[in-house]
């Protein structure tokens, strides 16, 4: 019944500039999705990466900005390139302070008061910036990412930090020219986390201890933690299902709501012992079962993003946990339910050029596309707006086919 109605929402469609904008006959139902995975599902791109995307690198680039931006706002590039300055004149200041290359108490009171000065300047600008976010009305997000928890309208600061993103921003703001439903996201993400241990899942059986934990002091409580974030995750999804009200203002409880897909981003941490990395495959397929089971959803759709750390083709192609994954999207009984994105595909190369030829000797450069280290693809927000799209596309895909 639930996938009827959601197909139902579905079957009107039009098509504008590629876009699927689907016709909800029941729009007061509220559609759940569940985001999961480690720490780029986390998000650890800061927000004066995203403008970015106007500058149209990748086909596309520009239709999603207006995904993410109000109306008129292309002129955030050049805020964020004053922005950058500003940062970099005032960190230049404070180090000759804190290096004792200023001397004269007036000297050093005038560069003090310069410091100062020049934080509230660099504040006002990114206040100007974020407000250049859209906020959505009818996509909200309940977001557990590490330690940073919070819920509230579908905007930037739901990743690592108040400054940070991950996929959900373009995922849930795309979605919402898809379904016109009420939309609400439950993220729950944690830095650093395997498969095979952290998120194991109850089916894969009990976790083996390797001779290394056989011997320690804790062996108990290594066994006994197995499957913690598997654990953790499934208790967060029940709580806000059962508090959905608090969540969603607009949930209309007569209306009710359907669990409506599931989004995995995860592997970078099971590729480096051979045992984590030779059972991806098998845990995930597990994995997908055992969530379709807790939530009693058959073939609740699920969007499978496919390791691309590497970030070629060809390096992407050699890494078991990317292979396992794609192996599991093409479990037969999984056809029509399962979709792998490959993430190397919407890689930011503009950002690794510039990280490649030396993104500390490029600071102004580089902090207008990147913010963190390869395996967080670059600290991108274009990269996780463009993600978080491709995300959508294949789970609207998935739910059309329901």
């Amino acid at each position: 019944m639930r996938m009827a109605r959601l197909l139902l929402s579905l079957m009107m469609i039009s098509v504008l500039s590629g876009t699927v904008v689907a016709r909800d006959p029941d729009a007061k139902r509220l559609q759940v999705f569940i985001l999961a995975g480690q720490s780029n599902m986390v998000g650890h791109a800061n927000y004066f990466t995203v403008p970015a995307l106007y500058r149209d690198r990748r086909e596309g680039d520009s239709g999603l900005a207006k995904l993410v931006f109000k109306e008129g706002s292309e002129e955030v590039q050049t805020l964020v390139h004053d922005q950058i300055a500003l940062r970099i004149k005032h960190d230049r200041l404070n180090n000759d302070l804190r290096n004792n290359r200023i001397e004269g108490e007036g000297a050093i009171a005038v560069a003090r008061r310069d410091v100062e000065s020049l934080s509230v300047e660099y504040e006002q600008k990114a206040t100007e910036i974020k407000n250049a976010f859209l906020i959505s009305d009818r996509v909200y997000i309940t977001s557990i990412a590490d330690n940073h928890r919070k819920s509230g309208p579908l905007t930037i600061g739901f990743g690592g930090s108040e400054d940070k993103i991950g996929p959900e921003l373009g995922f849930g703001m795309s979605l919402a020219r898809k379904v016109t439903s009420p939309i609400l996201i439950i993220k729950t993400s944690w830095g650093g986390k395997s498969l095979h241990y952290d998120f194991r899942p109850p089916g894969a059986g009990e976790y083996e201890l390797s001779d290394r934990e056989r011997a320690s002091d804790d062996a108990a409580g290594i066994r006994e933690k197995a499957g913690a974030n598997y654990r953790m995750m499934i208790a967060q999804v029940h709580e806000v299902l059962r508090n959905l009200k608090a969540f969603h203002p607009g949930f209309d409880a007569s209306a009710g709501y359907d669990l409506a897909g599931f989004v995995w981003l995860q592997g970078f941490n099971d590729q480096f012992s051979p045992e984590f990395r030779d059972n991806y495959e098998k845990n995930l397929v597990t994995f997908v079962k055992d969530v379709r089971r807790e939530f009693q959803s058959e073939n609740l759709p699920f969007v499978i993003g496919v390791l691309g750390t590497a970030i070629t083709e060809e390096e992407v192609g050699k890494n078991a946990v990317s292979l396992g994954q794609r192996a599991a999207s093409a479990t037969p009984e999984f056809q029509g339910n399962v979709l792998a994105v490959e993430t190397w595909k919407v890689y930011d190369l503009e950002a690794l050029e510039i990280f490649k030829k030396g993104w500390q000797e490029n600071f102004a450069e580089w902090s207008a596309v990147g913010s963190d280290r390869p395996y967080h693809y670059l600290g991108s927000g274009r990269f996780f707006v463009r993600l978080g799209d491709a995300f959508a596309s294949s789970m609207a895909e998935l739910i059309r086919k329901q």
